[in-house]
């Protein structure tokens, strides 16, 4: 059997520059965001991240399993994580009612306090650094894209 050797789609110049300014774009943006939170609250991006989905929830709560897709973690990292966020005070695992091989992540008052704290130094950080920089129409765009790509990739 012969194996026929296609050439890859190679990036033209534009699709080159747009993914280049992505790729450093995004990991400067969530460089700084993440020394902004460090400098003024001793808070990790990713942690950050973590209090907020947990806020989000009825009671505070969320399976480990769902969390680590809304996050974009392994459970493997993210169990890792919850345990130092769990050392902090500001989380704590529960029982799953639903389900006894489940384990929940729950944020505790001290957690959502941090994040109290900590969430105008991101606001001001996301405004400054990303969305003060595009008009409502850039936006959009960006939107639709990564949700775009979201749904792709979710698919997988």
């Amino acid at each position: 059997m012969t194996t026929v050797r296609t050439e890859p789609r190679w990036l033209a110049p534009e699709e080159m520059r747009a993914w280049r300014a992505y790729v450093i774009g995004s990991e400067l943006l969530r460089q700084q965001l993440n020394r902004e939170l460090q400098d003024k609250h001793g808070l990790a991006l990713a942690d950050y991240e973590v209090l907020v989905r947990l806020s989000e929830c009825d009671r505070g709560q969320m399976r480990m399993s769902v969390l680590a897709g809304q996050v974009a973690s392994s459970k493997s990292r993210l169990s890792h994580q919850i345990s130092r966020l769990e050392k902090s005070g500001l989380v704590r695992r529960v029982e799953c009612h639903d389900d006894a091989r489940g384990v929940v992540a729950e944020i505790t008052p001290e957690g959502l306090e941090t994040l109290a704290t900590a969430a105008p130094t991101h606001v001001e950080g996301v405004r400054a650094h990303l969305v003060d920089l595009m008009t409502p129409q850039e936006q959009e765009v960006v939107a639709a894209v990564f949700e775009r790509v979201l749904a792709h990739l979710d698919q997988g």
